[in-house]
């Protein structure tokens, strides 16, 4: 029997795996790959968004809310799940305002990405999925979440880097998440316009050019069967998430139709593929070998 393919995906913070490539991770773990999310910070410094859920008593134990959580996404998604240890560093409303001493976005690259080294080590994925350079938007915590996902991709895998954190792994592709993109929601907007439904989106598109798309989309992963799953997930972030807000306006139903996939942009890759993609494990499943598994 081959070994379970494997798949990794490193976040900032909890909510940020149910928001970001959560259907993906959902159809995976119901096709029998194994996934790890790895969350590099507990969110103690989020604000409460879910104004249902604007309590005193939460903001006092935000970090233990946040695990909580955590937990119950983790739960619904299937995946499982570990923490890093680093602090939340915030999002400062002024970007010249100093980010708090000792957080996770001021900590020096090999301190960081040390104990992600060793969490690849130990679990083996094939893929890793991440954000881009900017974080995806540009938060302190998701542009560090890049630069220690890169770090790790590239260092895993020699013997000479990192010592003392496991027997050396080399990831075989690395992924930057692609989720919101101008195409994606143009398709959304005109879906629901014309059911006469009307949409949240136009705002958004018109300023679009405030949101340039460094990256292309390389990669298309169907999993609409699952976003009933996602929604559910993101749910969990009670704190974070309102049910009645921004991230359910458009029913599933529309969105399955509209755009049935989660998108990716190929950053690296060890093994062939053919460009476009439709399964982050395109070239790996036939190629990987007894020594990779």
């Amino acid at each position: 029997m081959s070994a379970p393919l494997r798949l990794m995906a490193v976040h900032a913070h909890p909510d940020d795996e149910s928001s970001k490539g959560a259907a993906t991770m959902a159809r995976y773990v119901a096709e029998g790959v194994e996934v790890l999310v790895i969350t590099c910070t507990g969110g103690e410094r989020g604000s409460i968004l879910n104004p249902k859920m604007d309590r005193p008593e939460i903001l006092e134990n935000m970090g233990e809310v946040r695990r909580l959580e955590m937990a119950a996404a983790r739960e619904i998604l299937g995946v499982e799940q570990s923490f890093l240890g680093f602090v939340d560093s915030g999002l400062p409303e002024d970007e010249n305002e100093p980010l708090p001493e000792g957080c996770f976005a001021l900590q020096p690259l090999d301190v960081a990405s040390r104990p992600l080294v060793a969490a690849i080590r130990e679990f083996r994925p094939h893929v890793i999925l991440t954000y881009d350079d900017n974080g995806g938007y540009p938060h302190p915590d998701h542009i560090m979440t890049n630069r220690v996902s890169v770090e790790a991709f590239e260092a895993a895998g020699d013997p000479d880097r990192y010592p003392g954190t496991g027997e050396p792994w080399q990831p075989l592709k690395l992924y930057y998440h692609m989720g919101f993109t101008k195409e994606r929601f143009e398709a959304l907007h005109a879906i629901m316009n014309e059911r006469g439904m009307g949409s949240p989106y136009a705002d958004w598109i018109s300023r679009w050019e405030d949101r340039p798309q460094k990256w292309d989309i390389t990669t298309r992963v169907p999993c609409a069967d699952y976003f009933e799953t996602r929604d559910r997930a993101l749910m969990a972030h009670a704190t974070q998430v309102d049910p009645d807000g921004f991230w359910f306006v458009c029913p599933i139903d529309i969105q399955q139709e509209a755009w049935p996939t989660e998108d990716y942009h190929l950053a690296r890759s060890l093994v062939d593929t053919s460009l476009p993609e439709d399964d982050l494990f395109t070239g790996i499943h036939a190629g990987v070998s007894p020594a990779c598994s």
